[in-house]
């Protein structure tokens, strides 16, 4: 799965159909994706001394990888995303107008 953590997606099916919202987590082994704003569903929480007023509690839920696509900020619309072998590096890249996305595989934060 090419979509990361961050990336901004646009759901193509569903409740939330044609919304564009941020990528929170992923689970690849699934294929799920947890995006903001889409899925709510509501968890009733009982009274405890942690939430002494209880009541519920409004979570997003992850939906299938295969009912977003990815957010291209380039050419502004919604397209699936490639790999590109360049330099001996695999690199993400927008099939619409061709524009790299960053490394395949490795994470941002390293």
């Amino acid at each position: 799965m090419l979509i990361r953590t961050g990336d901004t997606v646009e759901v193509q099916s569903g409740n939330s159909r044609g919304t564009r919202a941020r990528v929170l987590s992923v689970d690849s082994a699934n294929g799920k994706l947890v995006v903001e704003g889409v899925n709510r569903v509501y968890r009733h929480i009982k009274r405890s001394q942690k939430n002494p007023q209880g009541g519920r509690l409004s979570k997003e839920m992850p939906i299938d990888a295969s009912n977003v696509l990815f957010f291209c900020a380039a050419c502004g619309k919604p397209s699936r995303l490639g790999v590109s072998l360049t330099d001996g590096s695999k690199k993400r890249v927008c099939r619409k107008c061709g524009s790299e996305q960053g490394e395949v595989g490795r994470s941002r934060a390293g």
